[in-house]
C-alpha cells in the first residue's frame, strides 16, 4: 500500500460506512488536476447513424419520455434526482454517490459516451442541466448535447419509442471528480465584491421580485434560438452578453430559482467556447435562505 493511501485509511479510520463514502468520493474530488469535460454538439443524423457508440440520456420530464423518446434513451429529469435539502432549499441535487449509483444502474460509467437531450422547454432547459451535472461530476468520456434536442430529431421523421423499454446493463460503478471550477456557493457569492459577472436568468416577473445585489438579467430563453431552440451560436451569445455589460474577462455565474434554467445557460456558455463559467447551483432559492 502506497503511503498516501495509508494516509487515507489513517484519516478514515472509525468513519461509519455511508460516511466514509462520501469522504472518499471528496478524496477522488481532490486528487490532482483532471481535464476540462469534453462537451460539444451533435446533429441527430450522425446520432442515428452512429447510435451504438452513445448511451442516450432523455432530459424531459418522465411523462413527456414516455409518451416518446429515442430508441434506448433512459430518462434522467432533474426533477426525479432533486429535492429540499436540510436547510430547506428546494431542487438541491442528490449528493454525488447517489447520483453515481444511478448513473451506473443506468449502464454509464465516467468514460461512457454520453448525449443528452431535450426540448429546451417543457423541463426548463433539463437537457442543459444534465449536461452541467455530468461535468460537475467529472465525466471523463464525451459530453453531446442533441443540436435542435426532441424536435430535430422527429423533424427527420426518426423513430420514437412509447413506454418503459428493456433496462440497461449495469456499470459496477461511476467514479466521481467532483469539478469546482463549474460550481459556486452561497458563501462565495456572497463575498465576491464583483470579482464575479452574476447573470440572473429567471423571468421578468421573478427578477422584479428580487435579485442578487449586482447582477444583470438576461431570461434564460434568450440562450436559445429558432423553431428547434438550439443552443444560441458562439457568436449571438457572445454578442448577447456584451449587450448586457457581462464582463467575460471575469468568471461569469449564472443562477436562476434552483440551478435548472442557470445550467442551460451555463451550457450554451461552455458550447460558445468561452472561458467556463460557474453555475449557482442553490440559485435564489438558497440565497434568500443564507
Amino acid at each position: 500500500m502506497t503511503r498516501g493511501m495509508q494516509m487515507v485509511t489513517s484519516l478514515f479510520a472509525g468513519f461509519p460506512l455511508p460516511r466514509l463514502v462520501g469522504a472518499l468520493i471528496m478524496v477522488v474530488s481532490l486528487s490532482g488536476p483532471v481535464a476540462a469535460a469534453d462537451l460539444g454538439l451533435i446533429e441527430p443524423s450522425d446520432l442515428s447513424r452512429e447510435k451504438a457508440r452513445w448511451v442516450v440520456l432523455d432530459a424531459r420530464p418522465k411523462a413527456a419520455w414516455q409518451a416518446g423518446h429515442i430508441p434506448g434513451a433512459r430518462s434522467f429529469s432533474w426533477e426525479d434526482y432533486t429535492r429540499t435539502d436540510a436547510k430547506g432549499v428546494h431542487y438541491s441535487p442528490f449528493e454525488p454517490r447517489e447520483l453515481a449509483a444511478a448513473l451506473a444502474g443506468m449502464g454509464i460509467d465516467e468514460k461512457t459516451a454520453v448525449v443528452v437531450y431535450g426540448d429546451a422547454d417543457k423541463s426548463w432547459g433539463g437537457e442543459g442541466y444534465d449536461v452541467w451535472l455530468l461535468a460537475w461530476l467529472g465525466h471523463k468520456g464525451p459530453i453531446r448535447l442533441l443540436h435542435g434536442g426532441i424536435q430535430a430529431w422527429q423533424n427527420l421523421n426518426l423513430p420514437l419509442v412509447r413506454g418503459d423499454e428493456k433496462p440497461a446493463a449495469k456499470k459496477p460503478g461511476y467514479r466521481v471528480a467532483l469539478q469546482q471550477r463549474y460550481l459556486v456557493a452561497t458563501e462565495e457569492v456572497a463575498k465576491q465584491s464583483g470579482s464575479f459577472a452574476l447573470v440572473d436568468v429567471r423571468s421578468t416577473w421573478e427578477w422584479l421580485k428580487g435579485r442578487i445585489p449586482g447582477a444583470v438579467h438576461i431570461p434564460w430563453d434568450e440562450f436559445y434560438t429558432g423553431k428547434d431552440r438550439r443552443p444560441l451560436p458562439p457568436a449571438e451569445l457572445k454578442r448577447l452578453l456584451a449587450r448586457h455589460g457581462v464582463d467575460t474577462s471575469r468568471p461569469v455565474v449564472y443562477y436562476c430559482l434552483g440551478g435548472v434554467r442557470s445550467a442551460y445557460a451555463w451550457t450554451a456558455h461552455q458550447l460558445a467556447g468561452l472561458p467556463d463559467a460557474r453555475n449557482y447551483r442553490g440559485g435564489w432559492e438558497a440565497w434568500r435562505k443564507k
